[in-house]
C-alpha cells in the first residue's frame, strides 16, 4: 500500500531530510586521502545525535552501521571499516536518519583526490540521471516515467543501470511502497499523486549491470569489479510542484 503523507507529516519529513542532507554535507568535507570509512561513520554518528535524530540504517534488518560507505566497485551497502581512502577512489556516502518517527535518506558519490576521466563521467552521468528522474516525478505521471528517464540517459552514455536495487517510497519506514526502479517503460507503474514521498536513487555501473553480495551479507559489488556510482534525493510530490527534501 502506498501511504500518502499529510501536511503535518511532510513538515516533519522536511526537517528529517534536511538533517540527512546536512550530515552528508559535513561528511563531504572529510572525504580525503588517508581517512578511513570507519572515521566517517563516527563523524556521522556524532552529527546525527547532535541534531536530535537516530540512524535509520543501524539495526535495519541487522545492518551494523549508521551509514553506508561504498568505495569504487561497491555499488551499495558498504560497511564502514578500517579501509583508508586512496587517491583516485570514488566513494558513495548513503545517510539515513529517523527524526520524530519519520525517515530521511540521501546519497552522493564523491571523488577522493584526482580521479580518472572514466570515473568522472560515471559520476556526472549518474548525477544528471537523478535530476532527469526527479523532473518526471510529478503529479499525474507514473513511476515508469521516472524509471525510463534514468535508464534512457544512462544507457545512451554507455553505462549500465543496476537492476538488483531500486528507489523506494519513504516515511515511517526507510523503505515503503512503491518501488522506484531505475529502468522501465514510460506510462507504467503506480500513478504519482500529491503526498507521495519517494527516494529516487540511480545506481550506475561503468561496466556490466550484474552485482554480487559479499560474505558479510550486505556489501554489493559489481561482478566485473569496475566502479559504480550512486546518487539519491528524497522528494515529495505536491499538487503544484515536486520538492527536493534533501537539499540545503
Amino acid at each position: 500500500m502506498i501511504m500518502l503523507k499529510s501536511r503535518d507529516e511532510i513538515a516533519i519529513l522536511r526537517i528529517g531530510n534536511r538533517i540527512a542532507a546536512e550530515i552528508l554535507n559535513v561528511l563531504s568535507k572529510e572525504v580525503k586521502v588517508g581517512v578511513t570509512t570507519l572515521e566517517l561513520e563516527k563523524i556521522a554518528e556524532c552529527e546525527i545525535k547532535k541534531r536530535g535524530a537516530i540512524s535509520a540504517f543501524k539495526g535495519y534488518n541487522g545492518y551494523p552501521a549508521s551509514i553506508c560507505t561504498s568505495v569504487n566497485e561497491v555499488v551499495v551497502h558498504g560497511i564502514p571499516s578500517y579501509r583508508k581512502l586512496e587517491e583516485g577512489d570514488i566513494i558513495s556516502l548513503d545517510i539515513g536518519v529517523n527524526y520524530k518517527g519519520y525517515c530521511g535518506d540521501v546519497s552522493e558519490t564523491f571523488a577522493v583526490g584526482k580521479i580518472n576521466e572514466k570515473k568522472r563521467k560515471l559520476m556526472d552521468v549518474t548525477k544528471k540521471a537523478l535530476y532527469l528522474g526527479i523532473n518526471e516525478a510529478k503529479d499525474g505521471n507514473r513511476v515508469g516515467d521516472i524509471s525510463n528517464a534514468v535508464q534512457t540517459f544512462v544507457e545512451s552514455n554507455g553505462f549500465s543501470v543496476v537492476r538488483d536495487f531500486v528507489g523506494h517510497g519513504i516515511g515511517k519506514s526507510v523503505h515503503e511502497e512503491p518501488q522506484v526502479p531505475n529502468f522501465g517503460k514510460k506510462e507504467q507503474g503506480p500513478r504519482l499523486k500529491p503526498g507521495m514521498v519517494l527516494a529516487i536513487e540511480p545506481m550506475v555501473n561503468l561496466g556490466c549491470l550484474d552485482v554480487e553480495i559479499l560474505k558479510d551479507g550486505w556489501t554489493a559489488v559489481t561482478k566485473d569489479k569496475l566502479p559504480s556510482a550512486h546518487f539519491e534525493h528524497t522528494v515529495v510530490i505536491l499538487e503544484d510542484k515536486t520538492e527536493i527534501l534533501t537539499q540545503i
